[in-house]
Formats: structure tokens, sequence, C-alpha cells
């Protein structure tokens, strides 16, 4: 069990470079992994299950201590990445179903790999578990009403539709995880061990279905897609870093604010878009989920190193400790 689990942490440790060697693997030989297709609904519900195992009632207490935090943080990244996806539909004149797969990541909660960022990163670790939980609660209700508002002049969109869909891709794996934790009580350690590892194999599979249904449009437009997948994340990193310096937030909040609103939950963007729209719709999702574990990555090494930017600014984060 401790080889299993110790396997599973240098997995999750190198979560962006098994996503980025098995995208690349499924674009050259799209055959090896086309039929993984019909698994990526199945998958994300793993994904959302071992994140009901992990989610404790601490997980809210920042909510209760901080909400106005919290609740910044829940509103920056539910008006930044659809806003920024958006406007970069317009400026690049997508075609529609690039267009509606850009504008869906967007709207997605915050991505399930940024809490372990903001950890590396050395920011406020409650305050993104706060976030993320909160922006998927809420993702039932946001996702698909932000997606039907702004998509809506590219393809037919149904809120109702998709709002069963998330619960059902997201909602209820994670009731019934935290069911099985309640049940299971210290059993349920030894699944969290592996979690990173199942994770990893889930979010590895579904981008890997994705990018070979979609092999040939990718061909076609990877380059302009991929361009606007690195400016959405950049601009919600940077947006999300400047929205917490507005309101003067102390530097570990800003990381936090930072990782949480720019990284998304791109498996869940693929799923929605491979279940109501077409494969090519769910590139951006999978194109996302590769390049923002290497962003991610790359901006906590970054941010790892800042340090206060003055007495000022260490008295203060002491203060709100």
């Amino acid at each position: 069990m401790r080889a299993l689990a110790a396997l599973s942490r240098f997995v999750g440790n190198t979560f962006a470079y098994w996503v980025l060697l098995f995208a690349v693997l499924a674009f050259l030989f799209p055959g090896w992994f086309i039929n993984l297709k019909t698994l990526i609904v199945p998958l994300l519900g793993l994904v959302m299950f071992g994140m009901g195992l992990t989610l404790k009632l601490d997980d809210f207490s920042e909510v209760v201590r901080h909400p106005w935090r919290v609740a910044l943080g829940v509103v920056a990244h539910f008006v930044i990445m659809p806003g920024v996806a958006w406007l970069l539909c317009q400026v690049f004149h997508l075609p529609a179903e690039i267009a509606v797969g850009v504008i869906l990541v967007g709207c997605c909660p915050s991505g399930t790999s940024s809490n372990v960022m903001t950890w590396l990163a050395k920011g406020d670790l409650a305050l993104s578990v706060a976030i993320a939980a909160v922006t998927t609660l809420l993702a039932p209700l946001l996702t698909p009403a932000l997606i039907w508002l702004l998509a809506s002049a590219w393809l037919p969109v149904s809120f109702m539709d998709m709002f069963w869909s998330i619960l059902q891709f997201v909602m209820l794996p994670i009731v019934l995880g935290v069911v099985a934790q309640r049940l299971l009580g210290e059993k349920v350690q030894y699944a969290v061990d592996v979690l990173p590892l199942i994770s990893v194999v889930s979010i590895v599979m579904i981008v890997c279905a994705v990018v070979a249904a979609s092999q040939a449009k990718i061909a076609e437009s990877g380059l302009l897609i991929m361009a606007v997948v690195v400016l959405h994340n950049s601009f919600g990193f940077l947006l999300g870093y400047f929205t917490g310096k507005l309101f003067k937030l102390p530097l570990a909040q800003r990381k936090s604010l930072s990782l949480e609103v720019g990284m998304q939950n791109s498996g869940l963007g693929a799923a929605l878009a491979a279940a109501h729209f077409s494969p090519l719709a769910a590139v951006p999702s999978a194109l996302f989920s590769v390049w923002h574990n290497i962003s991610g990555a790359l901006l906590s090494t970054y941010f790892r190193k800042m340090t206060p930017d003055s007495d000022l600014e260490l008295n203060r984060e002491s203060a709100a400790e």
C-alpha cells in the first residue's frame, strides 16, 4: 500500500507531464484512444467522487471566518473567466463550435488542481479550498446560466439539460463521496492515498478521448485554439491577482485568488461539450487541461519566491491569520 501511495504522489506531482505526453500520443495515434470517448462522463464522475471523499466541514470554515474573501473569489471566478472567454471569441471571430467550447470552459467552476498549486505557491490554502468548493457547489446553477447567456448567439443552449447534466456529473458523485466518507470513517484514508493516481489517470483519459475524436479539426485549427486557451488562462491569473490587490488582500490571498480564478475544471467542460455539443467543442477544454497544469506549476514556482512587499504587508498578513 505504501508503494502505491508513493506512486500516487509521484504521478500527482508530475500531472502536467502525463497530460501533455498522452495528449501528443492521442493526436499522433488517434485510433488507440478513440473508443475512450464513451468513458468521458464516468471518468469525470470518478474524479468528483474522489473530491467528495476528501471534503470536510473544515473546508468550509473559511466561509464562516472570512465570508467576504470567499465571496470575492467566487464572484471574480464567475465574472472574469466567462467574460474573458466571450471577449476572446469576439476578438478572434471564432467558429461557432470552438467559440461555444471556449465559453463553456470559462463558465466551469475552479479546477481540481488549483489547491495543489496554491499550496506549492505558499498561498492561503484554506481560502483556495473554500473557493474551489463553493464554485463547484454553485456550478449546477451558474455554469448553465452563464453558458446560456454568453453562448446562445453561436449555438442553441438548453439550460435545463446542462443543469441536470452537472447534477449527474458533479453533484451526485460528490454527495456519494461525502456519504462514503461518513459511513467508512478512517477506512477512507486508504482510498484518499491513491486518489491523485486515480484523478490523473481519469483526466488523462478524458483528454486523450477528446483529442483523438477531434484530431483532424485540431490539426486544422489547433494553433488558434491553443493561442486562445493560453490567453484565457493568462488573463485569468493576471486579473485574479489584481482583483486581490484592488481589494487590498495580503499576498498569500492574492496568490490564492489568482490560481483559483485562472484554473478551471476542464474535465467538466470536456464532458459537457461532448454530451451537449460536439467533440470539437470539447477541444478547448482538453487543451486547457494540458496548458493550465503547466502554467499553474510555473506560476506557483514564481509565486513561491515572492515575499510580502513591505513590513506593512507582513503585519497585515499576520493580523489576518
